[in-house]
């Protein structure tokens, strides 16, 4: 049987720190994991600008085509700091994972969509959200006019920058297209060019024949 004092000694004693509000005990944990860095790709960037928004992407596979939400966020626009580079990135709340990942070019241009104040559409060739590289069309939604116009703005200032940069390194983004379709075309032409040697040599075997 308790004796009654040490009894009543405990209930002193529990009520004392349940009253305390300062009172904050420590357990120990069963198992001590060590704590790991977790890297996020953006240590090596400057954070231009960081605002919430919802995301879209038109799903043009779609039958009939739709636009379909990607996820809704922080919207960055971040600066490599050695290689001059500008990326947008978003990520989706509490899962963080990518729903926007590319790089901003000079030839993007930010349109409004579908005549609202507070969201913009464009392009982009190259969006690596899912980890391989793939031409997108993109709407962004913002909470107001206001915060809208600020993503513009900062939209426009970075593409600015990025001209600079590539002009300083005697390169010119907007002429990447035209030299793509260059070999394109050149390709094109060697081909033709291989298509009408079969053809003349296949006339001149079947005239052989004949002969």
């Amino acid at each position: 049987m308790a004796d009654p004092k040490d009894q009543e000694e405990q209930e002193t004693t529990t009520t004392e720190v349940a009253d305390d509000p300062n009172h904050d005990p420590h357990y120990e944990p069963i198992v001590s994991l060590p704590e790991q860095d977790v890297k996020t790709l953006e240590e090596d960037e400057e954070e231009l600008f960081k605002m919430r928004a919802k995301l879209y992407r038109f799903a043009s596979e779609n039958e009939p085509p739709e636009w379909k939400e990607r996820g809704t966020g922080d919207v960055k626009l971040l600066k490599h700091k050695e290689s001059g580079t500008i990326r947008l990135l978003m990520r989706r709340d509490r899962t963080l994972k990518i729903c926007a990942n590319h790089h901003i070019k000079p030839s993007m241009e930010l349109k409004p969509n579908a005549g609202s104040d507070r969201a913009w559409v464009w392009n982009t060739l190259a969006d690596y959200a899912d980890e391989s590289p793939k031409p997108e069309l993109l709407a962004i939604r913002f909470l107001n006019a206001e915060n809208a116009q600020k993503f513009k703005v900062k939209f426009e200032e970075c593409k600015e920058e990025v001209r600079k940069t590539l002009k300083e390194k005697g390169e010119d983004e907007d002429d990447e297209p035209d030299k793509v379709a260059e070999k394109l075309e050149d390709l094109s032409v060697k081909d033709g060019k291989k298509e009408d040697k079969k053809e003349t040599e296949k006339k001149e075997v079947t005239s052989g024949d004949k002969n």
